[in-house]
């Protein structure tokens, strides 16, 4: 379902597994083939919410920091994706809620609990925007990055809660195989793209 007629490829996964690497690098060979293609970064890492608790240390994840990073994803998408043909996202707006629903401790019956159902029945039904998600299974180690070290320790947990959401929304997931080199994984995921005549050169 195209939205104002452009395409939507995601790019998921757990942290530091190459995801922005590979967006950029998706992103160039597109542009190459003349496409007219743009990138949707990280909302997280221009949030002053997740700012103020990853990199000053002040406070702690809450449903404020959530929800505002859970509607800057929602909006970077619809903003980078107006006047495109095609738009490569990193990560979707399912990845905002599974590290909310691991982050947060919720209780039953809660606010928390009701906001998070309810950003769940939005995914839900927003999930059709999103043409092709991919998931990349790689580790890789990486230099010190505040935003990453404060969730270092959740990739087994992010990975199996991330698969676990998306099963339970419908949401069709296509696994990039491990252990390739970038442009391998450029390769393997356009011939995908290709395959679902997603995209018409320029």
């Amino acid at each position: 379902m195209p939205i104002r007629e452009c395409r939507v490829v995601a790019i998921d996964g757990t942290h530091a597994s190459g995801k922005t690497t590979l967006l950029h690098a998706l992103t160039a060979h597109f542009r190459r083939q003349g496409v007219n293609v743009a990138a949707m970064g990280e909302p997280a890492r221009s949030s002053p919410f997740m700012e103020e608790i990853v990199i000053h240390g002040r406070g702690t994840f809450d449903l404020a920091a959530e929800v505002d990073v859970f509607a800057a994803h929602l909006q970077d998408q619809l903003r980078t994706a107006r006047n495109h043909q095609l738009l490569i996202a990193d990560k979707t707006i399912v990845n905002v809620l599974a590290y909310a629903r691991m982050l947060l401790d919720v209780v039953p019956g809660s606010l928390d609990a009701a906001v998070l159902d309810a950003m769940e029945h939005f995914c839900r039904s927003w999930a059709p925007t999103y043409d092709v998600v991919f998931f990349t299974h790689d580790r890789y180690s990486q230099p010190s990055d505040g935003f990453r070290a404060k969730v270092a320790d959740l990739q087994d947990t992010a990975a199996a809660t991330l698969r676990e959401l998306y099963d339970r929304l419908g949401v069709a997931v296509l696994d990039v195989p491990a252990g390739l080199e970038t442009e391998q994984r450029v390769e393997w995921i356009v011939q995908r793209v290709a395959e679902a005549d997603l995209v018409v050169a320029g």
